[in-house]
């Protein structure tokens, strides 16, 4: 039987990439205190340091068979420690970006779209009030707010007086502000 803890670095890197498990054992036994110690000294937390021991040795198992240390095992288990480290601060600013970014979506955009859907809303419900204005009233509030016309403009295209014009168009104001009054209302309540 093979006395593990008396061989080199380089005979436990030979035996590991012949899948030998216990010359795993012996690289984890010999090298996780002082590759603890370094990990923590980065991350100043235990259990992320920890955390990162395991990965780098579930790393070094996986990668046995194309393991190329040449002759320094401590150098590449340190290297890859300082890289999965680096590693990991990286995805955490990043990942802190994107949250952070996430977050300014979420306060500030809900607020436009919402405003831009009770506008829509808003349109469409003032569209299906003048449609369903009696055909004379509609079509003289339609030349005046749509078409931007005099009310002297109106009274000519349509062929009656002026003063008919305005009486229509007070008669349809009073009609929407009513109708629309009650349901603006009625929405700003049940929205909220």
């Amino acid at each position: 039987m093979v006395a593990y803890s008396t061989l080199s670095d380089q005979e436990l890197t030979s035996l590991l990439r012949q899948g030998d498990r216990m010359a795993y054992t012996e690289i984890y036994h010999r090298y996780k205190f002082i590759l603890h110690n370094h990990a923590w000294n980065k991350t100043r937390n235990r259990e992320e340091a920890q955390d990162v021991i395991q990965e780098i040795f579930a790393m070094l198992w996986a990668k046995r068979e194309g393991l190329d240390v040449g002759t320094n095992l401590a150098g590449y288990l340190y290297r890859s420690l300082r890289n999965y480290i680096l590693n990991q601060i990286v995805r955490k600013d990043v990942q802190n970006k994107y949250i952070a970014s996430i977050k300014d979506f979420v306060d500030r955009d809900p607020v436009i779209a919402d405003h831009l859907v009770r506008e829509h809303q808003l349109s469409s419900l003032i569209e299906k009030e003048i449609q369903a204005l009696p055909p004379r009233m509609r079509e003289v509030f339609e030349l005046s707010r749509k078409e931007n016309l005099s009310h002297k403009q109106i009274a000519e295209r349509l062929g009656t007086t002026e003063q008919t014009v305005k009486k229509q168009m007070t008669n349809t104001l009073k009609i929407l502000k009513t109708k629309l009054g009650l349901m603006v209302y009625l929405m700003y309540i049940f929205r909220f």
